[in-house]
């Protein structure tokens, strides 16, 4: 039998070899360029590329992987020596490392600029088990100094429920944010003649027993201040009332909006129908309103004058503002539902003449749930007035009125019993004081 040569078995077996190590290869690199272990997205660094920097408070960075942060560095320089300010292991997907200026004295104090470089590194095992890097260099600069700010003129006095004026100055080379701080709620100023000076209305919530209003002016280095207004502070009293809550009342008015709305319509006790529309709708309806009456102007105004408003002519008040109703059943005990009445109700004839009394921009012109048919008209510097309860509405949203417009009729939709006027005032989505606005006399207007 004759042999097969050596030779050639050899050469077979070499070439099985090199291609079981060729195909160990690919499927290696198939594995390194697929696996999670070898991903190859670099880390995230959130952090602005320049920063203004008061030294005091620390400036936030915020680093984030897609699979896990393995460690960080970061290095401060002034320009001529450079120092290490923070480094160390990271676990997680996301860390903010809160940076401080560094003790001792190897940077020069007095530098007003100065570079921050950000290096962070994750657990993949690319770029041969380092890990994917990042890097990242900010440029900062140092601010040290406060706004200033200085109130030129203010109303002498402000109500509990009403409303005041200021007008102020506040200048900073880096100024960010600028509002008027009252009671827990801020008030947005508008630019008032020339650059740097301003001018706002704020309110006083007439729930609210005290009040105090300030200026706050930061910059974007994170310095403040804080400037109060001086105001003389009024305290009326509002009236707090019983009102009984008939089948008669809840069958027809309460019932004829809750069937209008499939939310309420399916509540058939009688007493938890009444206090869904009083209490649950009647918020809902005035988040709107609230929402609507918040915006402010951000252009500059030269001039800005209101003067008494009288919407509806020969109208008796028949409803006073911040009326605090305690709805009861039976029983003047038994309280089922209560709300405040947050404007005038003013009647006269059926179907009367709503007329606006200052210029404006109607900013909402349809039905709103308890207030009926409702036009809400912005008078610039955030002072809205409202119009309830209407049987036609004469304007629409986005129309410009003129002082003296017929804009809607009288009527008695939305949660009325009788043919009437509701009349509400709002500064910057607060309710205030229709009497402030409606007196004889009144003519309200930034100083010039």
């Amino acid at each position: 039998m004759a042999r097969r040569p050596r030779g050639r078995s050899r050469g077979k077996g070499g070439l099985l070899l090199v291609l079981a190590l060729l195909v160990a290869a690919v499927a290696g690199a198939v594995y390194i360029y697929t696996a999670p272990e070898f991903e190859r997205t670099k880390p995230t660094i959130k952090v602005p590329d320049t920063l203004y920097w008061n030294r005091k408070d620390p400036i936030k960075i915020t680093l984030s992987d897609n699979v896990g942060l393995d460690n960080y560095e970061l290095v401060l320089s002034d320009g001529k020596k450079s120092v290490v300010i923070g480094q160390g292991p990271l676990e997680g997907k996301e860390k903010t490392i809160l940076v401080k200026y560094p003790k001792g004295k190897v940077l020069d104090a007095k530098s007003t600029m100065f570079q921050l470089k950000i290096t962070v590194t994750d657990k993949s095992l690319w770029h041969f088990f380092q890990g994917n890097k990042a890097s990242k260099t900010v440029d900062i600069k140092v601010d040290y100094k406060r706004p200033n700010v200085n109130v030129i003129a203010n109303s002498r006095m402000i109500n509990q429920g009403g409303s005041a004026l200021v007008v102020f100055q506040a200048e900073d080379d880096n100024l960010d944010k600028l509002y008027v701080k009252a009671n827990g709620n801020t008030f947005k100023p508008e630019p008032y003649k020339k650059e740097g000076y301003y001018a706002a209305l704020v309110a006083w919530p007439f729930t609210d027993e005290s009040f105090d209003a300030k200026i706050v002016a930061t910059d974007l280095a994170g310095n403040k201040r804080e400037t109060h207004i001086p105001f003389y502070h009024g305290n009326p009293k509002y009236r707090t009332s019983k009102i009984r809550a008939t089948d008669k009342f809840i069958d027809g008015k309460i019932t004829d909006l809750a069937s209008s709305n499939p939310e309420y319509a399916g509540i058939e006790d009688r007493l938890e129908r009444l206090k869904a529309i009083n209490e649950t709708m009647r918020l809902k309806n005035e988040a709107l309103i609230h929402r609507l009456s918040r915006h402010v102007s951000d252009e500059m105004i030269d001039s800005w004058k209101i003067k008494r408003f009288s919407p509806l002519k020969n109208g008796k008040k028949v409803a006073s503002f911040g009326d605090h109703r305690y709805y009861y059943y039976g029983d003047k005990n038994h309280v089922v539902s209560e709300s405040y009445h947050l404007g005038y109700d003013l009647a006269s004839t059926k179907m009367a003449n709503v007329i606006a009394s200052n210029p404006g921009k109607v900013v909402f012109a349809d039905e709103n749930g308890i207030y009926g048919n409702m036009p809400l008209i912005d008078h610039g510097l955030g002072l809205y007035t409202l119009y309830g309860h209407c049987s036609q509405l004469l304007v629409k949203e986005g129309d410009e009125v003129h002082a003296g417009q017929v804009i809607a009729k009288t009527g008695m939709t939305g949660l009325a019993l009788g043919d009437h006027l509701h009349f509400g005032i709002l500064v910057q989505g607060i309710e205030v004081r229709p009497v402030l606005y409606c007196q004889d006399g009144v003519h309200t207007a930034v100083p010039d």
